[in-house]
């Protein structure tokens, strides 16, 4: 073996290393996320997409262009075989770790701002597979903190309506009592 061939497999040796890394991080990144958003970036300046990068991490958002091979094998990995169906083509990957639709509404409000030609290709919440028509009805949900008191509001008004038929009996004979002390003390 001359020295140039094995420089080559050295080489080639690390090259498997990055790419067994990238893969793990890839792998973590998907297993931890509460939402995956794929994207198409083809057509998009690089500033423009670190533009997006730092506007996302500024909600807690990576954002990540990733070769399709190595996605499909972290998917695997992670358990998110699911996540396949939708990687295709140039893919860039929204990963968010809180609120679902914080991902959805910062990605999308980016796109619509800066008129970038990212289109959203569908995502992966939990197990399940979304469209890019779902994603975008996330990103249209109130914020968070609004859902829970429309829901809590939700919540309250049967037990206000049994409150209401159950003390209406009390309040007319409260009434009756009433209009009967009046006629005694007249």
């Amino acid at each position: 073996m001359s020295l140039a061939q094995g420089f080559y497999l050295w080489g080639g040796d690390m090259l498997r290393e990055e790419k067994a890394q990238i893969i793990a991080k890839l792998a973590d990144a998907l297993s931890q996320s509460t939402i995956v958003i794929a994207t198409s970036y083809q057509g998009v300046p690089a500033k423009e997409m670190t533009g997006l990068r730092r506007t996302l991490a500024d909600t807690d958002v990576n954002y990540h262009v990733v070769k399709n091979t190595l996605a499909c094998l972290a998917a695997r990995r992670a358990g998110k075989e699911q996540l396949i169906g939708i990687i295709d083509g140039p893919t860039a990957m929204a990963f968010g770790y809180d609120d679902v639709s914080k991902v959805a509404k910062a990605l999308n409000q980016y796109i619509k701002s800066a008129g970038l030609a990212v289109q959203i290709k569908g995502g992966l919440l939990g197990e399940r597979v979304l469209s890019a028509d779902e994603i975008m009805t996330l990103a249209n949900l109130p914020p968070k903190g609004e859902l829970i008191s429309q829901l809590i509001a939700q919540m309250q008004a049967p037990v206000r309506r049994l409150h209401s038929v159950l003390s209406s009996p009390l309040c007319g004979l409260c009434n009756i009592l009433q209009a009967q002390i009046q006629n005694f003390t007249e």
